[in-house]
């Protein structure tokens, strides 16, 4: 399998527990998780925010006045991708103890589904898109060694 090129910047705010999520998400491991989600070159920053950051982020440009796990920024397509993934870390933390998985396993599964997002993929317009992002979603994780997101 031939996997696209990827051009990524790692950045981490500040935020409780930063050393064990910054030990959980080494470039390598990022890096591979999303190229195995791109079906085109990508330039993608990913940057890791606490909840005061993910807040003001999704109420500034989501009209939502929360933090969320992951904001997906999306600026082009062609020829290349070019997006900004921002992954609020309490959030993510905080969801994989709630679905008993482990921290690395939901990065995995928030940055496959942040860099779809990227390149066009949308849950919200159908439930047949819903199903059809979840699917490939799972394809894509079950590739890299990792266990149906979406299973109950």
């Amino acid at each position: 399998m031939t996997l696209n090129q990827l051009s990524l910047s790692l950045q981490f705010g500040k935020f409780d527990n930063l050393a064990e999520h910054r030990a959980t998400l080494p470039r390598h491991k990022v890096t591979r998780w999303i190229r195995h989600a791109l079906s085109t070159d990508a330039e993608i920053t990913v940057r890791i925010v606490g909840a005061e950051e993910g807040q003001q982020l999704n109420r500034e440009y989501r009209k939502k006045d929360y933090a969320t796990n992951v904001l997906t920024f999306d600026y082009t397509m062609a020829p290349i991708v070019t997006a900004d993934l921002v992954l609020c870390a309490p959030v993510v933390e905080r969801e994989a103890q709630e679905q008993n998985k482990s921290l690395e396993e939901h990065y995995a599964h928030l940055l496959v589904h942040g860099a779809l997002h990227a390149q066009g993929w949308d849950h919200e317009t159908s439930a047949e898109d819903a199903d059809e992002m979840e699917a490939y979603e799972t394809a894509i994780l079950q590739e890299l060694g990792f266990a149906d997101p979406y299973a109950k």
